[in-house]
C-alpha cells in the first residue's frame, strides 16, 4: 500500500470506530476554545474541563481577559501546571485580539500563530473546529500513530503537519485528528500498544 492508501484506510477505518469525532476540551465560543487549548499544553483535557468553568465565568469576553489581572487569571488555573506562564500568554492573547484583530479570534493559521503562547497545534484546531477549514493537528497522539502507520518518519510538528495535508482528505482530516487522541487513549498507547484491538493492524506497518 502506497502512504496515500494507509492514509485514507486509516481515516475509514477510524471513522467507523469512533464516529463521534469531537474536541474533548469544553467550550462554548472561539475565545474559550483558544483559551482552554492553550491551557491543555502539558495538562490533561480533564483537568482543563474542571478549571474553564470557574474561569470563563469570571472572564466572559475578550475585553475582560485583556483587563485582567495576570496573578488572578493565574488563581483560577493553578492546577494546570505552567500557571504562570499560560496567564501571562492569556492576558497579552486577549490584548492582540483586541487591538489588532477587533476583539475577534482570527480564522488562519498564519495570524493565529502570531498571537502570544499560539502555535500551529491550537492554530489548526481553532481553524477546524470552530471554522471548519481543512487542519491537522499534530499533538502526541498523532505524531506517534502516524509514524506507526508508516506515513512519516518525522519529528518536526509542521513538517508532520504538511506531510499529513498531502496525504489526508482535507474534508477528513480535522475529524480524522479528533479520532487520533481517542485511539491514542484506547488502544495505541505510547507503551504497551494493543495492536490485537486495533481497528488498523491490517495495514499498521507496527502490526504487520
Amino acid at each position: 500500500m502506497t502512504k496515500k492508501q494507509i492514509a485514507v484506510s486509516a481515516v475509514q477505518a477510524l471513522k467507523k470506530e469512533y464516529p463521534d469525532a469531537l474536541c474533548s476540551l469544553q467550550y462554548t465560543d472561539p475565545l474559550q476554545l483558544l483559551i482552554a487549548t492553550r491551557l491543555a499544553a502539558q495538562c490533561t483535557d480533564a483537568r482543563v474541563n474542571m478549571v474553564t468553568p470557574a474561569l470563563f465565568e469570571r472572564f466572559k469576553t475578550v475585553d475582560d481577559f485583556a483587563n485582567a489581572d495576570v496573578s488572578e487569571v493565574a488563581q483560577y488555573i493553578k492546577s494546570c501546571g505552567l500557571y504562570k506562564t499560560k496567564s501571562q500568554d492569556i492576558v497579552a492573547m486577549a490584548k492582540m485580539l483586541r487591538d489588532d484583530f477587533g476583539g475577534k479570534v482570527p480564522d488562519t493559521v498564519e495570524q493565529l500563530i502570531k498571537l502570544p503562547g499560539i502555535g500551529r497545534k491550537t492554530a489548526n484546531l481553532v481553524c477546524g473546529d470552530i471554522y471548519g477549514k481543512p487542519a491537522v493537528v499534530v499533538d502526541t497522539h498523532c505524531i506517534r500513530i502516524t509514524r506507526r502507520l508508516g506515513l512519516h518518519d518525522l519529528k518536526d510538528q509542521k513538517k508532520i503537519e504538511f506531510a499529513l495535508r498531502e496525504l489526508l482528505p482535507p474534508e477528513e482530516s480535522n475529524d480524522f485528528c479528533h479520532r487520533l487522541v481517542l485511539h491514542g487513549r484506547a488502544v495505541c498507547t505510547a507503551r504497551n500498544p494493543k495492536c490485537d484491538e486495533c481497528c488498523m493492524k491490517d495495514f499498521c506497518k507496527k502490526c504487520l
